[in-house]
């Protein structure tokens, strides 16, 4: 493979690699996680030339940053970026039980992230969610705050809508916005993207192989463990997940045609809807990540593009990409 190249986040933003590895897999809601083996695939990433990193305060309720903190002991801190989601709050036994992104709240957490990391800074710092209880306005503000005392570097900004994009971009410059986008999950395409190119903030797509379905390996008949929020996804059940599956083996056939897999040419799609996003992969071993990996060396012409809307067009997916109740808190759905 050859250097894994670099793109700005936005107008205002880091430079970063290419891909990004999303770190939550190795702490929380996709089943039991090796932590030997989750050190691992950080310290494989950085080698190859992955910079950023993406995690959240609420992953494992801080075991997802402080195995970031130990997967990076003895590295050049200011060469990688990571990035931190804030504002889920959540109880002893892991249950959901609110959210908060009140300035108060916002500064509280960032000391407790800056602690569990050991670093005096966080590279872009975003809520996780709109707070429908405070202003958008606010919640920013309080992130410029810490921008301007020097904990945090870039504000970033999660699954919110474009009008709510702008009203946080007259705040503070907003380096990028982390939303799910992959070929079954492109709302984003009709207003929010759009409006992120209008005003120079960058995407960092998540779940770029909607949790393992496009990835190529999964089963229809897989067990899944207690804590795996895929048991109660939309896409993953009964009729839905046949369905959704049969989408699948028509891009195998487009990726066989060019020595790849599924997954590095799902990958590959989202890295090619332009230069200022930036995939993120979840990989929780090594061996998934080279797989990833390879998806930065596809080089996808027009006639590809063409075959794989063709097979997997866009509203293609069968159910939604959360269960009702977390779809109703998703702004950028709004």
């Amino acid at each position: 493979m050859s250097a894994i190249a670099t793109r700005q986040l936005g107008r205002t933003g880091p430079i970063t690699s290419a891909l990004g590895l999303g770190a939550m897999g190795m702490s929380d809601l996709y089943g039991p996680a090796d932590e030997a083996e989750s050190i691992a695939t950080i310290h494989a990433a950085l080698d190859a030339g992955l910079t950023l990193i993406d995690t959240g305060d609420f992953y494992g309720m801080g075991h997802n940053e402080l195995l970031i903190h130990d997967a990076l002991r003895g590295r050049d801190r200011e060469s990688v970026q990571i990035s931190v989601k804030f504002g889920a709050q959540r109880g002893p036994d892991g249950a959901w039980v609110g959210y908060d992104a009140s300035p108060a709240a916002t500064k509280t957490a960032l000391a407790y992230t800056l602690r569990r990391l050991r670093t005096e800074y966080v590279d872009i710092y975003r809520p996780a969610r709109l707070d429908p209880n405070v202003p958008i306005e606010e919640t920013v503000g309080a992130i410029a705050e810490l921008v301007k005392a020097g904990y945090v570097r870039h504000i970033g900004l999660s699954e919110v809508s474009a009008a709510t994009l702008r009203r946080a971009a007259a705040v503070h410059p907003i380096s990028d916005l982390q939303i799910e986008y992959s070929l079954i999950s492109r709302s984003l395409e009709a207003e929010v993207l759009p409006t992120a190119r209008e005003l120079g903030i960058g995407i960092t797509a998540y779940g770029v192989l909607s949790r393992g379905l496009l990835s190529g390996h999964w089963a229809p008949d897989r067990e899944l463990h207690g804590g795996d929020f895929r048991g109660a996804s939309p896409r993953f059940q009964g009729d839905n997940l046949t369905h959704n599956l049969s989408l699948v083996e028509q891009l195998r056939r487009i990726a066989e045609a060019k020595g790849a897999s599924v997954a590095q040419v799902a990958i590959a799609w989202v890295a090619a809807r332009g230069e200022d996003i930036v995939p993120l992969v979840g990989a929780r071993r090594r061996e998934r990540l080279a797989e990833a990996l390879g998806a930065l060396d596809i080089r996808l012409d027009a006639a590809d593009l063409a075959a794989i809307e063709a097979a997997v067009p866009a509203g293609a997916a069968a159910g939604d990409r959360y269960a009702a109740a977390q779809m109703a808190h998703l702004d950028s759905e709004h």
